[in-house]
């Protein structure tokens, strides 16, 4: 059984009303936004009114949002790996 506190469609869309709170503060439209990153309008309108995103789009706003480096974080090795080892192993 696969469970987990946070479903892949709930973040993207955390993620994407995140960035929209962040665009907005910094007084940028979606124009300016989309002409200073590099992505598209379409993909930038569809991605803060749906989460869903490339992930090249994506890193390019957060470059331009000094965001890039978040990104380094993902996928780490951690000492501990037991918890993920496990949900490859049981109900075997």
């Amino acid at each position: 059984m696969y469970s987990v506190s946070t479903t892949p469609y709930e973040m993207s869309k955390a993620l994407a009303e995140r960035h929209k709170a962040l665009r907005k503060r910094l007084k940028l439209s979606q124009s300016e936004m989309a002409e200073r990153s590099g992505v598209s309008l379409g993909s930038l309108k569809r991605f803060e009114s749906t989460g869903k995103i490339s992930l090249e789009s994506l890193l390019k706003l957060a470059h331009l949002l000094n965001h890039l480096e978040d990104f380094n974080k993902l996928f780490q090795a951690q000492d501990d790996q037991s918890h993920i080892e496990n949900l490859f192993t049981s109900n075997l």
